[in-house]
């Protein structure tokens, strides 16, 4: 699809004013992307399916309702685009002084009222209880539930976007965490999968 293909699909899905919150988002992130590298350069001409579509795809894979927990949110994806199409609460947590302090912009910007920044590492979040915990590249699916099993609990869903080695590291994590584990197929990229996992615990 087209980038204006994509920017009508969720216009058509999440109504006119979350596509125009989104559109500023976009412009945010594309002026803030040359201060500060947020994502890749060679993407930029594809953003709305390269992140915006990649982001707000794991809607369909979330319960509607609980704490949304983001490690790693670095530029805003997911947490920002998840913050702009949904209401309940949502944390972005970023470690990087910059990169959270873009985030609290537009967080202020966009008039996001029920997200916050957490400036700091996941280990050093507050043991809350998270509805759905989402990463985007940040670390392996063993070094994701390591770090961030103090606010993840029976009901909690894992949505971690994983590329091509989605089935081999749930093969891997299988080896020292229980749960139920299932790779769904990413809409922005055949070869790219998104694991999905609940009741993970140690073994």
């Amino acid at each position: 699809m087209s980038e204006d293909d994509v920017r009508g699909a969720l216009r058509r899905r999440l109504g006119d004013r979350i596509e125009q919150r989104l559109a500023h988002f976009v412009d945010m992130l594309l002026a803030e992307n040359a201060a500060q590298n947020l994502v890749a350069r060679s993407t930029l001409a594809d953003v709305w399916s390269r992140h915006i579509l990649d982001s707000a795809q794991l809607l369909d894979l979330a319960p509607p309702e609980g704490l949304w927990a983001d490690i790693g949110s670095g530029g805003g994806l997911p947490g920002i685009v998840i913050a702009i199409c949904r209401t309940a609460p949502t944390v972005l947590i970023e470690p990087r002084r910059l990169r959270a302090e873009f985030l609290q912009r537009a967080i202020l910007d966009l008039d996001l009222p029920h997200a916050r920044v957490h400036h700091g590492r996941a280990e050093t979040v507050a043991s809350v209880s998270a509805a759905v915990i989402s990463a985007r590249a940040v670390a392996s699916l063993d070094g994701l539930f390591e770090m961030a099993r103090h606010f993840s609990g029976p009901q909690t869903c894992w949505l971690l976007p994983k590329g091509a080695s989605a089935q081999d590291e749930v093969a891997e994590a299988k080896r020292s965490w229980h749960g139920t584990f299932h790779v769904e197929r990413s809409a922005t990229s055949p070869q790219s999968g998104i694991v999905v996992a609940r009741e993970v615990r140690h073994r």
